[in-house]
């Protein structure tokens, strides 16, 4: 079994990572001793592979690393690459869908719509990286709800469910829909 360093740092989607890859691979956690990747790309492609190579580089491993994003069609595709960092430096989940809700107030539901972006890297040393991208289209709903999730989960209602909300669903429902999901299944696909 290949062994397959992950490049986030992010418990939550570890977690996602892992259960979607199932035991396709021998998945290693981002080493504690490497510093976080200092996302400063204005695309999904550029941090991805900066993460990917920065942790291929220090473990001498393939790697694998993600960036995604919320792309929100009332306020031109923001926060997209920002989406972590949307309400500022050092913010919560909560932060974020906060400020996301207030941007929204008052906007029509048909004005809502919104793209859940994930670009996946997988990067072997010595090789070129391999990028793939999975999306979910939806809508942004008025108020929060679930208990499940993490980031915008709350308040992103797939097209492809049932009216829930990410965070409505369980871990199991999530994974078989999300674009993170897709975006695993893709790179799957290439590396066969």
């Amino acid at each position: 079994m290949k062994t397959l360093v992950l490049a986030t740092a992010n418990p939550d989607k570890v977690k996602e990572l892992q259960d979607v890859l199932g035991g396709a691979y021998d998945l290693r956690p981002r080493p504690t001793d490497l510093a976080d990747t200092f996302e400063d790309g204005d695309t999904l492609e550029y941090n991805a592979t900066k993460k990917a190579r920065e942790v291929s580089d220090f473990t001498g491993l393939p790697a694998l690393a993600d960036d995604s994003g919320l792309f929100v069609d009332f306020l031109g595709g923001a926060p997209g690459v920002y989406s972590a960092r949307y309400a500022g430096e050092n913010v919560t989940y909560d932060d974020n869908v906060t400020k996301m809700l207030q941007e929204l107030d008052g906007v029509e539901q048909t004005q809502r719509g919104a793209q859940f972006r994930t670009t996946i890297c997988y990067l072997e040393p010595g090789k070129e990286p391999v990028l793939v991208t999975g999306e979910m289209q939806g809508y942004i709903s008025t108020e929060r709800t679930g208990e499940n999730g993490f980031g915008y989960d709350p308040i992103f209602v797939p097209v492809e469910g049932d009216g829930r909300s990410y965070a409505e669903m369980s871990h199991t429902e999530k994974n078989a829909m999300s674009h993170r999901t897709k975006a695993v299944q893709a790179l799957l696909g290439v590396l066969g």
